[in-house]
């Protein structure tokens, strides 16, 4: 090669590396992220996401706070103790109903990824949701998406949230735990708690949202479940601290989508497998198709959520803006698309 040409090779390549797009620094490097219930499967993006270094990636050091569910990490945010939450999509449309706007930035799954089950040993009493009239029902904190589950299942089988007692159980051992012990006739939560409760005990599943047939059976449409959610005006004095976040999060997306359950489990703390390693690849086997593989919420899926809290009295859904529920600019970005 002449030097001529290697001249003009070199000039090209500098040519490729400023035409690259540049992320600009996050404004703000330290973050604090709320999550209710970290090692369900449920939030297993935020966990690829963190044990994969995608946030240090993108220059940040996120401090991560987990709480027992979904409503006690939204509480967090609206208290300023956290900065962002990786929660349930159905809070952006709680809060607003209540003249508090939250937004999403991206979706994290799909398919609510819930469950709502019975006792083995009083499957012969429950035939459906109807039956669960006069029971005690763990759900991961009371408010949370596995308590609307509940509501929304009982309102659609005729019955009101006062046939039944609510308890909180959280989303891990103390679950399983409060099922062993009979403290709980059902229960509503997710994966890997579900299946070991299956496992141990027995379970027998009355509602399944692990897929997109049974999802659509349930609520009529699509539902996104956990997303990244937070106030829009920390995304305007942020700007490029939510792109970084959303960037980190999308590259634990694409890594999910190409990943087997075995990958994952490879790369989970030893803990989530609540003791049992084998149960726990099932569980994330049976996971997976949960989540999202475009970091978008569409249009049906906003929908689908909305009709979640179509039973809950207190939300006109029709004073309800659903393009104020997520920003797509960020994923837009993230995904290439400018």
């Amino acid at each position: 090669m002449s030097a001529f040409t290697k001249m003009l090779a070199g000039a090209a390549l500098c040519s490729l590396v400023l035409s690259a797009p540049a992320w600009a620094e996050p404004e703000k490097k330290d973050i604090t992220l709320g999550v209710g219930g970290k090692p369900a499967l449920y939030y297993l993006p935020l966990t690829v996401t963190e044990v994969k270094g995608f946030f240090k990636e993108e220059g940040l050091n996120v401090t991560i706070q987990d709480f027992q569910g979904g409503s006690k990490s939204l509480q967090a945010l609206m208290g300023g103790s956290v900065d962002v939450v990786t929660g349930a999509y159905e809070h952006t449309i709680r809060m607003q109903a209540k003249g508090q706007d939250l937004t999403a930035v991206v979706e994290l799954g799909r398919f609510p990824g819930i469950v709502v089950g019975v006792r083995k040993d009083l499957a012969d009493k429950v035939k459906s949701v109807a039956d669960l009239k006069g029971m005690k029902i763990g759900v991961t904190a009371p408010g949370s998406s596995t308590h609307n589950i509940v509501n929304y299942a009982l309102n659609k089988a005729g019955l009101s949230p006062r046939d039944v007692s609510i308890i909180g159980v959280g989303a891990s051992s103390t679950a399983v735990a409060a099922v062993e012990k009979g403290e709980i006739d059902a229960i509503s939560n997710i994966d890997p708690a579900i299946s070991m409760i299956d496992k141990k005990v027995g379970l027998k599943v009355i509602v399944d949202t692990r897929t997109e047939k049974d999802t659509i059976d349930l609520l009529g449409a699509p539902s996104p479940a956990a997303v990244l959610y937070l106030r829009p005006e920390f995304a305007e004095k942020n700007p490029e601290t939510v792109q970084a976040l959303v960037n980190a999060f999308y590259k634990g997306l694409q890594w999910l989508a190409n990943a087997s359950a075995e990958e994952v489990a490879a790369i989970m703390p030893e803990s989530y497998y609540l003791g049992d390693r084998e149960m726990y690849v099932s569980a994330v086997a049976n996971s997976l198709p949960t989540y999202s593989r475009t970091g978008k919420i569409t249009e049906d899926g906003m929908k689908g959520a909305a009709a979640l809290l179509s039973f809950d009295d207190s939300i006109d859904l029709k004073k309800i803006d659903l393009s104020k529920t997520f920003d797509s600019r960020f994923i837009d970005k993230a995904a290439g698309k400018n």
